[in-house]
């Protein structure tokens, strides 16, 4: 099998991973790909997709999660479901377009599968929002490191 397709793979299972609930490393995975110079186009088209894939997860999560709200061991109470349900409703489906950052991303995706936001939407939304990240993240290497690496 051709070494850059082993990349590409790992590249995309890193950017899956760093979406979903576990912890990845799908930036730097990315910049040493960038580094050793892979087609940029395929790398952002692979970083988005597994990135958007592992949303979802998340996504799917929260749908599965509804289901189990009203049985008594649940962990979250009736009144923490309805305090997001508020949050999200004062700032609509646009806040997902944070969902690309650290810490915060995460439970977003989780909470519009809890709320079911129509998967079209979310998809929208999950690629404009990752795939922004990773294109600004390659524009940035691309623009500002080569000179600096690639001499």
């Amino acid at each position: 099998m051709n070494n850059d397709l082993l990349d590409y793979i790992g590249l995309g299972f890193s950017a899956f991973t760093s979406a979903s609930l576990l912890p990845g490393t799908s930036e730097m995975v990315l910049a040493v790909l960038w580094y050793q110079k892979l087609n940029i186009v395929l790398l952002w088209c692979v970083a988005t997709a597994g990135n958007v894939a592992g949303s979802c997860i998340n996504y799917w999560l929260g749908v599965q999660c509804q289901r189990f709200s009203s049985q008594r061991w649940f962990p979250i109470k009736p009144a923490e479901f309805n305090r997001a349900q508020g949050w999200m409703s004062k700032f609509g489906t646009p806040v997902l377009l944070l969902s690309w950052l650290p810490v915060v991303g995460d439970p977003l995706t989780l909470m519009a599968g809890v709320f079911r936001l129509a998967l079209w939407r979310f998809l929208v939304l999950m690629l404009i929002a990752k795939g922004g990240r990773y294109a600004a993240l390659l524009l940035f290497a691309d623009t500002f490191l080569t000179p600096w690496i690639h001499v």
